[in-house]
């Protein structure tokens, strides 16, 4: 039986939501883009107008027009409105880290749960083939040790030289990719710490349940002609790996909107949804309150 597309608002007019939130959710069929708002009313009449869309005059208007939505904001704003869309009986599609501290994740969380709304988390690797079987292949193979880095310098000036990712570096922005990739492949992370400049390079080392040991390597402020990341096991039988280079985005993103769709239509939890981000962001704060090294 045919459904309906999912009315989705998106909450954010800038390059992300500009070259990813906002053309693939118009792009339908599971979902039909109903209006978009930004703290840039100018910013929002313009996408909305190049994506056949509704521009909300507030956050209200935009909770008004839709059955779910989008976010595509810094992580402070996100924790800021998130709640409030749970709360109206909202789906959300939130980005990662959910918010810049574990208050304010812990306040999504706390609303998803008492509103009951389906959540998902744009973990943008998460959706494609090649990471899904890397992930079910890791689940047999015996590690002894793991190496994974994300390194680029896409923080160094553009788009996403903004300011929360200028603060709080790396570990926040590309740390939650590669945390989410070693627990999963490796098993829950029970303790990590970090070493070097969040601004410039941090090193984490984290040990996993069964004594496992990952080295991940972050930085946006290195001047490279593409990113290098990936993640690499290393064990008696050889390696097992993933390298980014071989995702295509274009790939992930019919996935997650299908995905999306059928979770808010089914109202079965996404795998990842805001419980993994919390899980997450719990992780980055143990990180940041850990001595440094």
């Amino acid at each position: 039986m045919l459904r309906s597309p999912v009315e989705v608002g998106l909450a954010g007019a800038g390059p992300w939501a500009a070259t990813m939130h906002g053309p693939v959710l118009a792009a339908g069929p599971q979902t039909r883009l109903a209006a978009v708002w930004a703290r840039r009313p100018e910013a929002a009449a313009r996408l909305a107008a190049q994506l056949g869309a509704y521009a909300a005059a507030s956050f209200e208007e935009l909770l008004d027009r839709c059955e779910a939505v989008a976010f595509a904001v810094p992580p402070d704003v996100q924790a800021a409105l998130a709640p409030r869309a749970a709360r109206a009986g909202k789906a959300l599609l939130l980005e990662k880290p959910l918010a810049l501290d574990l208050a304010g994740a812990r306040e999504i969380a706390g609303a998803v749960a008492e509103s009951g709304v389906v959540t998902q988390l744009v973990l943008t690797k998460r959706y494609h083939r090649a990471t899904r079987e890397f992930l079910a292949a890791a689940a047999s193979f015996e590690t002894a040790g793991a190496r994974a880095r994300y390194l680029h310098g896409a923080f160094l000036a553009g788009g996403m030289a903004t300011g929360w990712r200028l603060t709080r570096g790396a570990l926040y922005d590309l740390g939650p990719h590669l945390l989410d990739l070693a627990d999963t492949a490796l098993g829950p992370i029970e303790r990590a710490r970090a070493a070097g400049d969040r601004r410039r390079w941090i090193e984490l080392t984290c040990l996993h349940a069964g004594g496992t040991v990952s080295q991940l390597s972050l930085s946006g402020a290195v001047g490279l002609p593409r990113s290098h990341a990936g993640i690499e096991l290393y064990g008696p039988d050889g390696t097992l790996g993933l390298d980014f280079a071989t995702i295509d985005h274009g790939e992930c993103w019919p996935v997650l909107r299908a995905e999306f769709a059928a979770a808010v239509r089914s109202g079965v939890p996404h795998v990842l949804d805001v419980r993994r981000g919390l899980y997450l962001q719990e992780l980055l704060d143990r990180i940041d309150r850990a001595d440094p090294w």
